[in-house]
């Protein structure tokens, strides 16, 4: 089995019709995607996947913001996936992530940057486990 990983497609990037674009590049880097969703984040939901940034002073401009609309939350299969979503997303910060990425073609502030992507193996299984029963995902 091809290595799993969790990406989450931000209110900003709902909001402003990207998903589909965004999927194009998880796609064209080879990854498969194997569960996807449009959900509207529960305040328990969004302070799960962010507990290890509770007390920092964006977290909660960084619940505030993934609570305001829908995402897309989604699950990503590929070889080395978690490095590879993270490639692709690029910088936290859009003025910091290179032109060619998602972050530095689409971000619009460190908040807003349209896209969340796990950062190690077991936090992608974490998130996954958030947002997804094992029987929905499709190897």
């Amino acid at each position: 089995m091809k290595e799993r990983t969790f990406i989450l497609l931000k209110p900003d990037a709902v909001r402003r019709g990207l998903v589909g674009r965004i999927i194009t590049r998880i796609e064209d880097k080879g990854m498969k995607i194997g569960a996807l969703k449009l959900l509207q984040l529960s305040q328990t939901q969004a302070e799960k996947l962010y507990e290890m940034h509770k007390g920092k002073p964006f977290y909660i401009a960084l619940i505030r913001h993934i609570t305001s609309g829908p995402v897309a939350a989604m699950v990503a299969e590929g070889d080395e996936a978690v490095r590879a979503a993270r490639s692709i997303a690029g910088a936290t910060d859009p003025l910091d992530a290179d032109v060619g990425t998602i972050r530095g073609d689409f971000g619009l502030t460190i908040t807003e940057n349209v896209i969340h992507a796990a950062d190690s193996r077991e936090n992608a299984l974490r998130e996954t486990k958030i947002f997804f029963n094992p029987e929905e995902i499709i190897s």
